[in-house]
């Protein structure tokens, strides 16, 4: 069974923090979320902010991906790596597939600032389940 590509709709969570879908498809999925209004008490770009919009990017295009098949997608495994911060400005997350499975996905997720330049890498896997 396959099926059109599902269509990105953000959470409460996304909502909050700003994030707005620019790209989506199977092979790409990009947002941007601004800086300000996710910093931690020390005036930078909160390490959860990073894992919570990597993980939902990675996850919406795991979900692409699993909708074409018929199916919908659930998040087993994330991890990051944090290579710099940001005190303002806005950041681009970019999800890009390592590897688009029957039954898991794994995507790497990069976390740009304005410059391009990256701040934090993630990698996450997701399951593939029949919709119920």
């Amino acid at each position: 069974m396959t099926g059109e590509p599902w269509q990105i709709t953000l959470g409460e969570l996304d909502e909050k923090m700003g994030v707005q879908i620019l790209e989506q498809s199977v092979e790409r999925v990009v947002a941007t979320m601004p800086v300000e209004g996710n910093r931690q008490s020390f005036g930078l770009l909160h390490g959860g902010a990073s894992l919570a919009v990597g993980e939902a990017v990675g996850s919406w295009a795991a979900v692409i991906h699993a909708s074409t098949l018929g199916k919908t997608a659930v998040g087993v495994d994330v991890s990051a790596t944090h290579h710099k911060s940001a005190r303002n400005g806005t950041i681009t997350i970019t999800a890009t597939p390592i590897h688009l499975g029957r039954t898991l996905t794994t995507h790497e997720v990069l976390i740009t600032n304005d410059d391009g330049v990256r701040l934090c890498t993630l990698r996450i896997t997701n399951l593939l389940l029949e919709k119920k």
